[in-house]
């Protein structure tokens, strides 16, 4: 008599298997093991996820592809990251996809965590055709309001592409720049290359901030990336304000004066 293939082997040969009409799930399916069904079941589920992430992909590429049957080439999706905290810069990023790109997992950089955020950062930048960062900082925030340093963020973004778009993307903004763009309000759930964007801006903002806090410890930037949370706030009552606070913004111009 056969001996019955142990589950370890079904948990193997399942890790190597992505079409769900091949014939060596047969047999699997029918196994009576509960060991064979929660295999089999943890395999449907990763698939199911999978192609629930090819759909979301595939629907926030939409817009891109409008322009690409267009054939508009090089689209800079646009956003930054960094308005709404008391220190620290404001960061815009511009990134430019490749019809062909195949980076799966990509969300408005809010939603994802900060591991997979970092594992994306590297991903986009080795697939990208081509990204552009723009930083503004503290003293400029002070001087022309946040609104334009985001602008001008996002403009030095533009710049800094090796390559010249064709149309930009942008997130709920519009720019005093000669290229094509189209604006959206949450544009980073709903466009692929602004999603990207977003990623450049917060994993490249985050990392400033982590060094930041080296150099200025107390206020907890490399945790709350300068957001006005409870250790920040506690450590602008017991510091003062450091070099790298925004002025201008409410919290810090209170403890100023």
């Amino acid at each position: 008599m056969e001996k019955p293939i142990t589950i370890a082997a079904i948990k193997d040969l399942l890790t190597s298997i992505t079409n769900p009409a091949d014939e060596r799930l047969v047999q699997i399916k029918n196994d009576s093991r509960k060991g064979a069904i929660n295999a089999y079941n943890a395999w449907e589920n990763r698939l199911k996820k999978q192609q629930s992430i090819l759909e979301k992909q595939q629907e926030m590429l939409q817009i891109e592809h409008y322009f690409w049957g267009k054939g508009t080439q090089y689209i800079a999706g646009i956003d930054e990251v960094g308005r709404g905290p008391l220190a620290g810069p404001v960061v815009a990023a511009a990134v430019i996809l490749p019809i062909d790109f195949a980076v799966l997992g990509i969300n408005d950089s809010k939603q994802l965590s900060s591991a997979k955020r970092e594992s994306l950062f590297d991903q986009i930048q080795e697939s990208a055709i081509a990204i552009g960062v723009g930083i503004k900082d503290h003293q400029v925030v002070d001087e022309v309001n946040i609104y334009q340093a985001t602008k001008l963020a996002m403009i030095e973004a533009v710049q800094q592409l090796p390559k010249q778009p064709e149309q930009l993307l942008i997130d709920a903004m519009h720019l005093p720049v000669s290229i094509p763009q189209e604006s959206f309000i949450k544009g980073d759930a709903k466009s692929l290359s602004i999603a990207a964007a977003s990623i450049i801006a917060k994993v490249t903002r985050d990392r400033m901030m982590a060094d930041y806090d080296e150099l200025y410890p107390g206020y907890g930037f490399s945790k709350n990336a300068g957001y006005g949370t409870k250790v920040h706030l506690e450590g602008l009552q017991k510091h003062g304000a450091c070099p790298i606070h925004r002025k201008t913004f409410a919290p810090v111009k209170n403890i100023l004066k």
